[in-house]
């Protein structure tokens, strides 16, 4: 017989910790919460100073009973949640249910599934931390009052189904403010002057960069070939030559932020695919019979960039064994952390260095295995010394007219060797070698050529560039990344487009209605200030139901209003202005989950639905009379054709644009590269610097 109970919340973790602690504990799974809000009511009384009303979830009951039994025939009972505010609203509630006393030492937290971090854990338990709780049901709370009150507003007055919550808001907001610049935005025209040039029998590129006095921005085609006509002859005189060492630090180990946006740029993994995965690798692997099921990284739901003395250790000498001395940052490295960072516990990190990638092949699934090995190198790296690079720019003059060449090379690798972190627009490092060259050395130009460019507009976002702005502005935290883009993809507020988020039509009825009645909710301020407000209440410096009732007496004005003066938005089926292909009747357009379609008005007798061709503002290059429109294969892959198919059978899978080509005034389209997006013509040599 046990003498002590440990619950934690996943069956995973369940055996693998039951394993560590011996036969005198006995481990069982909440499988998450047990206790929560009312779904059928609001579950919150602002009348009575806005106290929760908890509620056993459906299906728990039997969970709760089995935990109870366990309980009465223990010692004492050990409550080993996560190590954050969710899992201590869950110790919380769970020590509630068992009735047992919240100051007494019977919380246990660790943030790694090891045997070492296990049983040091145990040695000191504490008591439950009342204030990590409050921080925990405020947002509950805040969440609940706003959904439970604009949600019946909106089903009322748009349709059902819908709903509005703080952070979903201003995600939706951020990617419609982004739309509206992408259409509004205004091209401006700019040109470069590229230069071939040949020193001995090597040759480089160098761009025009001004007068020798200042740098000069080429604006018109006028202004180019003014600058062309002062280039005497082919020969140049070296006039500068500058050589400097510049030093590259690595990035630091993963947060959850920068573990989704990291994953998504490498591994082409979405944010909620990358926490799933995460969290497998943190409740344990079975890595075989000599350790058996064994957690491999820490806790995957953190802000801080702090790495433990023990983890620092081991990976210096991992990295003195493989590399070298020479290779071991040198540096103090203190974490920087951000100004709202909980820093709770420690950076994403493999539990050991020593299980590398490669030695848990046999054990991991694909996917595993590579985010795995995306944390272990990334921590190492962390580690590991600066690179150093020789750079060098050298100035080239003829006349007045001065091109600028930089070149660089790696002088040590130090991280690089094993680790580079990725970017947004995918570029890489790369080593551009120039020849020697002194100041008073002549070279010669083989090739000088201008080319015209025009200033593209705002990427939409992606995955990892939203979170990455949510957590720059304050809005949200790691546990809430995830599971706000998932909510607004689920109602159908905004659809992925090449990886990139767009909004729907309903996304921007919701948002409008939002904008107008509830516009402190999608103030990115002001919810960025509410996050504050939850960190202050876990640090014990605020009370929670004053930050509630700040919030609540305002919002409930609003709500008050939105339903008296919010008028009924009525989406009525538009006559599509053609025939049903199988009965005859009239087409309409509908809105659905996904925006506008159009379907027969003879339903349910006749079900027949087909999507809008979407005009893009091109006309057709191939009978010149109809428009190129948006449209879908039967793998949902989108392409472009004439509107007046079969009569003109154009199509192409590349987007073409309203402008034509410079050089040969043919068709200009958006080719989609590695490095983004790339304008190209589709019958000359034409193309344009690569955009993201």
């Amino acid at each position: 017989m046990a003498d002590y109970l440990v619950i934690v919340e996943s069956p995973a973790k369940a055996k693998t910790i039951e394993r560590y602690l011996g036969k005198k504990y006995k481990v069982k799974a909440s499988i998450g919460h047990v206790r929560d809000l009312p779904r059928s009511q609001m579950g919150v009384s602002p009348e009575n100073n806005y106290e929760p009303k908890y509620i056993t979830i459906r299906g728990k009951g039997p969970v709760l009973q089995d935990l109870k039994s366990a309980a009465k025939k223990v010692k004492k009972v050990f409550l080993a949640a996560d190590p954050d505010r969710e899992g201590e609203a869950i110790a919380w509630h769970l020590a509630t249910a068992l009735n047992i006393d919240i100051h007494s030492d019977c919380r246990v937290v660790f943030n790694e599934i090891t045997k070492d971090a296990i049983v040091d854990s145990f040695k000191n338990p504490r008591p439950i931390n009342m204030d990590l709780v409050d921080a925990q049901q405020t947002r509950r709370i805040l969440d609940r009052l706003v959904g439970y009150n604009i949600s019946p507003i909106l089903w009322k007055k748009v349709k059902k189904g819908l709903s509005a919550g703080r952070v979903q808001s201003v995600a939706l907001r951020m990617i419609i403010d982004r739309e509206n610049e992408i259409k509004n935005f205004q091209p401006e025209e700019y040109w470069t002057i590229e230069g071939s040039f040949e020193k001995g029998k090597k040759t480089f590129d160098a761009l025009y960069y001004g007068n020798g006095k200042e740098k000069i921005k080429l604006t018109n085609e006028e202004q180019v070939k003014s600058i062309l006509k002062n280039v005497k002859g082919t020969s140049f005189e070296v006039v500068n030559v500058s050589k400097k060492e510049r030093k590259r630090n690595a990035a630091p180990a993963f947060t959850t932020s920068s573990l989704q946006q990291e994953a998504a740029r490498k591994l082409n993994f979405r944010a909620k695919k990358t926490m799933m995965l995460a969290q497998q690798l943190y409740e344990g692997i079975d890595v075989g019979k000599k350790e058996g099921t064994v957690g491999l990284i820490t806790y995957m739901r953190t802000d801080s960039t702090r790495i433990s003395d023990t983890a620092k250790t081991e990976a210096v000498a991992y990295i003195e064994s493989k590399y070298g001395k020479e290779f071991i940052s040198t540096e103090s490295k203190q974490a920087k952390k951000a100004s709202n960072a909980q820093d709770a516990h420690e950076a994403i990190r493999p539990t050991s260095t020593m299980r590398t990638p490669d030695e848990l092949k046999a054990v991991l699934s694909r996917d595993q295995l590579r985010l795995y090995r995306l944390i272990w190198e990334r921590f190492i790296a962390s580690q590991m010394a600066p690179a150093v690079l020789d750079t060098v720019a050298v100035d080239l003059q003829n006349g007045d007219v001065l091109f600028r060449a930089n070149g660089s090379q790696v002088k040590f690798a130090g991280f690089m060797k094993l680790y580079i972190e990725g970017t947004d627009d995918q570029t890489e490092e790369t080593t551009k070698l120039l020849p020697e060259m002194e100041v008073g050395d002549q070279v010669e130009s083989l090739e000088i050529e201008p080319k015209q460019h025009f200033t593209q507009p705002p990427p939409r976002y992606s995955e990892a560039r939203l979170v990455k702005t949510m957590e720059e502005l304050g809005i949200g935290r790691p546990s809430t990344y995830a599971p706000t883009l998932d909510t607004i993809q689920r109602r159908g507020y905004v659809v992925l487009d090449a990886k990139r988020f767009m909004p729907t039509e309903l996304g921007e009825i919701v948002h409008q209605l939002v904008l107008e009645f509830f516009p402190d909710i999608i103030n990115i301020e002001f919810t960025a200030q509410m996050e504050q407000d939850l960190d202050h209440i876990e640090e014990g410096d605020r009370q929670w139901k004053e930050v509630v009732h700040e919030f609540y007496k305002d919002f409930e004005v609003h709500v008050k209003h939105a339903d008296e003066a919010m008028e009924k938005v009525v989406i009525k089926d538009e006559p599509a202005g053609e025939d049903c292909e199988l009965c005859g009747s009239p087409m309409v357009y509908k809105l659905g989950r996904y925006g506008k379609f159009m379907a027969c008005s003879n339903f349910p007798d006749c079900r027949n639905t087909k999507a809008i061709m979407k005009p893009i503002g091109v006309k057709c290059p191939s009978c010149e009379t109809g428009e190129i429109v948006e449209r879908k294969s039967k793998t949902k892959r989108l392409f472009y054709g004439c509107n007046q198919y079969p009569e003109c059978e154009f199509v192409s899978w590349d987007k073409p644009i309203s402008r034509p080509c410079p050089k040969c005034s043919a068709l200009l389209v958006e080719k989609k590269i590695k490095k983004g997006v790339q304008i190209q013509c589709t019958k000359c040599d034409y193309e344009e610097t690569p955009t993201q």
